[in-house]
């Protein structure tokens, strides 16, 4: 590059002559939009939604739908507050005092009776389908990522930005055991759906899959060809064989739990990172 090019990089300035002019057009003024018209050209869709709530005043960061009231849904978010409210009963709400942080997650029991909601703050809080607070369940050192219940009863599962996962009896509001063996936050998890089998998957790129009972880590999947960056999300096939996984670098990946092995290759999302994962009914087909 001449030295007088290199000058008009360090100006950010081109300067252009005559001669690099290919072709001239004609732009009659009135055609061009208004520079104050952001919108310009969009056509704005209709808003076909059945029911808006305006309770929180923050960014949004949870949702669950009760399994066995059609109308009932929790919501948790940045302004450190939860609500559940009614699909199409727009007078009724129940605010989720208490957190003192985010409200990061939400689920409902398999029963519908109980709610659980998780916090920046490191609580898991129990609440009953009122709104009404059942119990608080403490331990973990950093923020909650997820909160799973088991299939079949009331236990409560959590991962934490501190390592490590929690069980506890919701009921008795007794710690059953704490899975320690994770590297980095543990990002996403979740009982098997015969509820025999825990999986859950962290920051640190692993998979490690746990006998509830015992603590034991069974299997850790980690390194080539897994992923290479943290876990984002995960799924488990409804016959609790296979876990789907997703990460931060891009891939999609199949583990058969039994074994800890990839009986599949991965599958890529080229620029975009998967962050919500859902088996169907053909992964029981993958047998190996």
């Amino acid at each position: 590059m001449s030295k007088a090019g290199h000058e008009d990089d360090e100006l950010g300035e081109v300067f252009l002559d005559e001669s690099d002019i290919i072709h001239e057009v004609d732009v009659d003024e009135e055609d061009l939009p208004d520079a104050d018209d952001d919108d310009a050209g969009i056509t704005e869709e209709p808003d076909d939604s059945i029911h808006i709530f305006t309770g929180h005043t923050g960014e949004l960061y949870a949702v669950a739908c009760s399994p066995t009231d059609p109308v009932l849904v929790a919501t948790g978010g940045s302004d450190d507050r939860g609500f559940l409210w009614k699909i199409g009963h727009a007078d009724w709400a129940s605010e989720l005092q208490g957190h003192t942080d985010s409200v990061s997650s939400l689920a409902f029991s398999s029963d519908g009776q109980l709610l659980a909601s998780g916090g920046f703050d490191g609580l898991v809080k129990i609440w009953d389908t009122s709104g009404n607070l059942k119990c608080t369940l403490e331990g973990p050192g950093g923020g909650i990522e997820w909160v799973r219940w088991h299939p079949k009863g009331h236990l409560i599962l959590s991962g934490s930005e501190d390592c490590t996962v929690w069980l506890w009896n919701a009921d008795n509001r007794r710690c059953l055991n704490v899975f320690s063996g994770h590297g980095a936050s543990v990002t996403c998890g979740d009982f098997t759906p015969d509820g025999k089998t825990i999986c859950t998957g962290s920051d640190d790129a692993t998979l490690r899959i746990w006998n509830p009972r015992s603590v034991e880590s069974i299997h850790v999947v980690r390194g080539h060809p897994y992923h290479t960056e943290g876990l984002t999300c995960l799924s488990i096939s409804s016959d609790s064989t296979f876990a789907v996984t997703g990460s931060k670098d891009g891939s999609v990946h199949i583990v058969n739990i039994t074994t800890g092995k990839l009986p599949l290759g991965c599958f890529w999302w080229h620029g975009w990172k998967p962050y919500h994962l859902g088996c169907t009914t053909l992964i029981p087909a993958f047998h190996m």
